[in-house]
């Protein structure tokens, strides 16, 4: 069942999608070679409690970390590990979420690990655009499948692959709630978007084929072809106009500055 969220709830979504935003943004300071994806799990945990919310990935159905970090061809879902060393060149997608005064925020962001290749840039370019063309489309009278086909027909004319097994989804008092918010699909099909709604749109884009697998710790998806793939992911309120973006970026560009990745 979809759950229209008031005002005052939406403000109290508003609050924790910030912290999201911020703590992504303290993560992205630890970002470079050699350090361990356990390590920026450590620093988005801690954050978070400090600043008086819990992690709402830590414990979400068995889930052992306080980000997800997916590393190359890692897709989503990726476990932190002392054993995963960042090194140059390499792409790291940190997906979060915090709970705070009762609700969720959730946000993800593709980071560069020092210098990239140009192929690899314009896949996260790709994939941050067609966060934004979904985001265009995310309004009171269109349904779930504008938003989708958005996403996909922009990423499939640059050649990238869209996921399709992974989705975005609801969100309110818990993580996932309807409506399912797939980044492919026909126009006018799916679910009515009416002013209330919250939900997240969070393109998965592979640089080769769409095909993936679930690894057997039972949470992190990779490209069956090992090429890399991009996440970007914004929470957002639909209202009586434009679409209110209610995570942010804005922390991370205070980071990155200029250079987006």
């Amino acid at each position: 069942m979809i759950t229209l969220k008031t005002q005052e709830e939406i403000e109290l979504m508003y609050a924790a999608n910030q912290l999201v935003g911020m703590t992504l943004a303290e993560v992205a300071k630890f970002i470079k070679p050699g350090v361990s994806t356990k390590e920026l799990d450590k620093v988005a945990h801690d954050f978070i409690f400090d600043h008086g919310a819990t992690p709402a990935f830590l414990g979400y159905e068995g889930f052992p970390a306080s980000i997800c970090a997916s590393v190359n061809e890692h897709v989503v879902h990726g476990i932190p590990s002392s054993k995963q060393i960042l090194k140059e060149g390499d792409i790291i997608s940190v997906d979060c979420g915090t709970k705070l005064n009762g609700f969720t925020g959730d946000s993800a962001y593709t980071f560069a690990v020092g210098e990239i290749s140009p192929e690899v840039r314009r896949l996260l370019e790709t994939t941050k655009q067609s966060l934004y063309i979904g985001i265009e489309n995310a309004i009171a009278g269109n349904r779930t499948g504008d938003i989708g086909n958005a996403v996909q027909t922009y990423c499939q004319s640059k050649g990238y692959g869209v996921v399709r097994e992974l989705v975005g989804h609801g969100i309110g008092t818990h993580m996932h709630e309807a409506p399912e918010v797939p980044n492919y699909g026909a126009k006018h099909s799916g679910a009515l978007l009416r002013p209330g709604m919250c939900i997240c749109i969070e393109p998965m884009i592979t640089m080769g084929k769409k095909n993936i697998t679930f690894s057997t710790d039972g949470w992190t998806v990779k490209t069956r072809d090992r090429k890399p793939a991009a996440h970007f992911e914004h929470c957002m309120a639909i209202t009586e106009g434009a679409p209110r973006i209610l995570s942010s970026f804005e922390f991370i560009k205070e980071v990155l500055g200029d250079k987006e990745f």
